[in-house]
């Protein structure tokens, strides 16, 4: 199917959909209008058991989570997302909220399952341009092997939302013995980098800027869950980050403060494709600090980094991991970086948000 034109005569019972081309402030109002949207795009689009409860709110039977029964914890996560536009090279304002809150659970080691999602729709919105955004989500979501199970939509007055927003939560189990958390380097661990840094921060503002280079740049929107699942068989991992806003510099930074230990990374072992180097450069931003939407940092201990690097390189959303760095006794709390000059800089959070709205 077109992604840009969705099917809307295959969807269930279409006709009072297709009498309404937009989104009106009617869809919001809890009445048969609201029911219609529901009834007709997101429970097909969805169709689960859970969701099919269609109660306020969705009864989990968390035994059927748990092999053997209660053994492991719970992991619960919720993000908002406002990116603009709501389609860029490489995804949607749908699956990103899919993959991102997936990718939440994921980096505490949990096995994604449930999602919540809550649709903040903006009068006037298309209704195609909503009907593919849902088409996708639910693509997204059978990708990533999770069930969206309760779901709300509000309406707002054109000109408040940017056309959508989309608000997600996740639940996930934590399989016994895992212990994955960002406290948890410890000096003598190495740093590794599931690919190139930078993609989905510049394939937004290409976008939104109306850039354009010889080659496409796409965002590296993807579930993780299945990459982290293929790093714990491999071996013991100490702390996963996923480098969404603020990029790598962010994570590092974040994990060296919770840990107390010092973190340093050679600059020039971070992947970077030369044509985001290159939109960086037209732009006056650091690759480090551009978001990602499908790209994790890893800090484990040495004697699992080559089992671990391997494993991760079979997989199709580590096939570039590398080593970049190290956690070290000295300075704790803070990032080094070794330049390619063969000097060295602190590398400290970014002052600022430099891409607004790129999730």
């Amino acid at each position: 199917m077109d992604k840009e034109k969705p099917n809307i005569l295959g969807w269930t019972c279409p006709r009072p959909l297709m009498n309404y081309p937009t989104i009106v402030m009617g869809h919001g109002a809890g009445g048969k209008m609201m029911a219609d949207l529901i009834e007709h795009l997101f429970v097909p689009a969805f169709h689960n058991p859970w969701l099919g409860q269609m109660g306020d709110s969705t009864s989990l039977d968390l035994s059927t989570l748990f092999q053997p029964p209660s053994a492991g914890q719970l992991a619960f996560t919720t993000d908002s997302f406002v990116v603009s536009p709501l389609f860029f090279p490489g995804g949607n304002i749908g699956e990103l909220a899919v993959y991102g809150t997936v990718n939440d659970l994921a980096m505490r080691g949990a096995n994604p399952h449930f999602l919540s999602a809550g649709f903040i729709l903006e009068e006037g919105l298309p209704m195609e341009t909503l009907g593919n955004i849902v088409i996708s989500m639910a693509a997204a979501c059978r990708k990533a092997g999770v069930s969206i199970v309760t779901a709300d939509t509000k309406v707002v007055q054109k000109g408040s939302a940017g056309g959508l927003f989309i608000n997600t939560s996740g639940i996930g189990v934590i399989p016994e013995g895992v212990d994955i958390g960002p406290a948890n380097a410890r000096p003598g661990d190495l740093v590794l980098v599931s690919g190139t840094m930078g993609d989905h921060g510049i394939a937004v503002m290409s976008v939104r800027v109306g850039l354009s280079f010889e080659t496409e740049i796409r965002s590296d929107s993807a579930p993780l869950n299945g990459l982290v699942e293929s790093m714990r068989s491999a071996g013991e991992i100490h702390c996963l980050r996923d480098a969404t806003r603020g990029g790598l510099v962010a994570v590092l930074n974040e994990l060296a403060a919770a840990s107390s230990a010092g973190i340093e990374f050679e600059e020039s072992s971070v992947p970077v494709r030369p044509e985001v180097t290159a939109a960086c450069e037209m732009l006056g931003f650091d690759p480090l600090s551009i978001a990602n939407e499908g790209k994790l940092v890893a800090i484990l201990p040495r004697e699992s980094t080559e089992a671990v690097l391997a494993a991760m390189r079979t997989h199709e959303y580590g096939t570039n991991a590398v080593i970049i760095g190290r956690v070290v006794n000295d300075h704790p709390g803070r990032v080094i970086a070794n330049t390619v000059i063969g000097g060295k800089r602190v590398v400290d959070l970014p002052a600022g948000e430099l891409l607004p709205r790129i999730c």
